[in-house]
């Protein structure tokens, strides 16, 4: 399998992306991985040499956050991120990994990648953290802020199927973030996505509040993506202040600094637990070749991840699942 890396995209482009790659290259041989920049740029990262399962790809333009998406993908037809979706769309390469802008990459999916038949809108996956470490799958969670109930129906499908292809869950468990776990909570979408989701072939388990999400109170969890990205950003918001006050606390006196050196490896693993770059990336579903989005300031270790998520999608056929089970070939 072939696998294209926007290594210019992210906060820490392109050194960290480059050593994740390399990282990768070592970890999976047999997976070629295509590294998508300025090769000027990327050469210096590559002093040991590049390993024969490696190519770089030239690309001589750089979306940046500050960039408006549709524009920018549009007239920067030689942006690394822009190429890479090219390299699937031509089937050059069987997927793509950026951590760039989030817009401009569902931009470069649906304008370049090309969206799936039978999808009228991809959307954003993402595994957030649990207690028991086995995670949920969050659709949508940002790459459309408005949506009809329809969307909803189909990322539960398409997350139903990435779950069970991707993390082996036999009939994941689809809940419907809501305000309560009543029927007849929510707005009017929620509402009328519920009667959908009942009918959709899936697992459907009803509403679901986000303050049980911790406690993996679904397998899958569908929104559109406002409530989504605000949800991810309070779970995101609250673990960091946790941290800081935790390490405020165990650092105000000699017996304290004490008790943390004797707490410190259960603290690295709950560190660790809701830590993003264990979970690599997160796949727009709904296009017709495998993109994944690497969170923006990635380092090594999150894009090693997001290349394993990838080859393990690519190994179970996520894609043509999903295609299959849409469009019921």
């Amino acid at each position: 399998m072939r696998i294209a890396i926007d290594v210019m995209g992210g906060d820490h482009a392109p050194e960290q992306i480059v050593k994740g790659a390399l990282d990768a290259a070592a970890e999976w041989p047999d997976t070629e991985l295509l590294l998508v920049g300025d090769k000027a740029a990327i050469e210096p990262f590559l002093k040991d040499g590049i390993p024969s399962n490696v190519q770089l790809v030239q690309a001589d333009d750089v979306i940046g956050p500050e960039d408006e998406p549709v524009k920018a993908v549009r007239r920067k037809k030689g942006a690394s991120m822009v190429v890479a979706g090219q390299l699937v769309k031509d089937k050059q390469a069987d997927a793509m990994l950026s951590a760039g802008n989030t817009g401009a990459l569902m931009t470069t999916g649906l304008l370049v990648v090309g969206r799936m038949e039978g999808i009228e809108r991809p959307a954003l996956a993402f595994v957030l953290p649990t207690m028991d470490d086995v995670g949920i799958l969050a659709m949508d969670l940002g790459a459309n802020m408005d949506a009809k109930p329809e969307h909803l129906a189909q990322y539960a499908v398409m997350g139903s199927i990435y779950r069970e292809k991707v993390h082996g869950i036999k009939q994941p468990r689809v809940g419907l973030l809501n305000v309560g776990t009543e029927a007849k909570k929510g707005n009017e979408m929620t509402k009328a996505a519920y009667d959908l989701l009942e009918q959709a072939p899936i697992h459907f388990i009803g509403n679901v509040e986000s303050r049980d999400v911790l406690n993996r109170n679904c397998d899958v969890i569908i929104s559109d993506g406002f409530a989504g990205n605000i949800m991810l950003k309070s779970l995101e918001g609250t673990a960091g202040t946790i941290f800081t006050m935790l390490k405020s606390a165990f650092g105000s006196s000699f017996l304290t600094k004490i008790a943390a050196a004797i707490m410190l490896p259960q603290l690295k693993k709950l560190k660790k637990k809701m830590d993003y770059k264990e979970h690599g990336g997160a796949p727009l579903l709904g296009l017709n070749g495998l993109v994944v989005k690497c969170h923006g300031s990635s380092d090594a270790v999150a894009v090693k991840n997001a290349v394993r998520q990838a080859r393990i999608a690519l190994q179970g056929n996520m894609i043509e699942s999903i295609s299959s089970e849409i469009n019921g070939k």
